[in-house]
């Protein structure tokens, strides 16, 4: 699973988002430094593209985990529903994950990420997850154990040959 930071390095989301096309990511934190990471919520791809088309909000390793009190972005700034520009976009990407300034930058998550993203125990039910995309038309949906660690993300994908095996199920059950 790819999990993102609450705070994370411009180089690392950007290789992340270069090398892959998953359209959301869990976001966790480790709540004290001896503890383990827990699901914080979520954040999608496009929104992440939208934070790395404004360089101004981008922010130098200070005080450990604190952050200067920059202002975030306004939602209506991050929330689109296609890129504007691919080629600008492409392009910044990999200026990010090749410069070595980039590695020292950081963007804090926080302000942008869905807090009350839905997830499920590792041990739900198939089929009441199946229920749960139908009903909430969700995209991905993230997994987690016991103590709130994130062990897996459903999407959509996942659950397609769902219906298509009890269709084929009830074709072969003698009438």
């Amino acid at each position: 699973v790819r999990v993102l930071h609450l705070k994370e390095k411009i180089a690392s989301l950007a290789q992340l988002l270069a090398s892959t096309s998953h359209g959301g990511f869990p976001v966790v934190c480790r709540p004290k430094p001896d503890h383990a990471e827990v699901f914080q919520g979520t954040i999608k791809r496009l929104e992440l593209c939208m934070l790395l088309e404004n360089e101004h909000i981008f922010e130098s390793e200070t005080n450990g985990d604190t952050f200067s009190s920059s202002l975030p972005l306004s939602y209506e700034k991050i929330t689109v529903e296609k890129l504007p520009n691919l080629l600008r976009l492409t392009m910044l990407l990999n200026r990010y994950a090749t410069d070595p300034q980039y590695q020292q930058l950081f963007i804090n998550l926080e302000p942008y990420i869905n807090k009350s993203a839905m997830s499920v125990q590792a041990h739900f039910s198939l089929q009441r997850t199946y229920i749960l995309f139908r009903t909430l038309g969700l995209r991905h949906l993230t997994v987690v154990d016991q103590q709130n660690q994130v062990v897996g993300v459903i999407t959509r994908k996942d659950l397609m040959p769902f219906p298509l095996e009890e269709k084929l199920r009830l074709q072969l059950v003698p009438r």
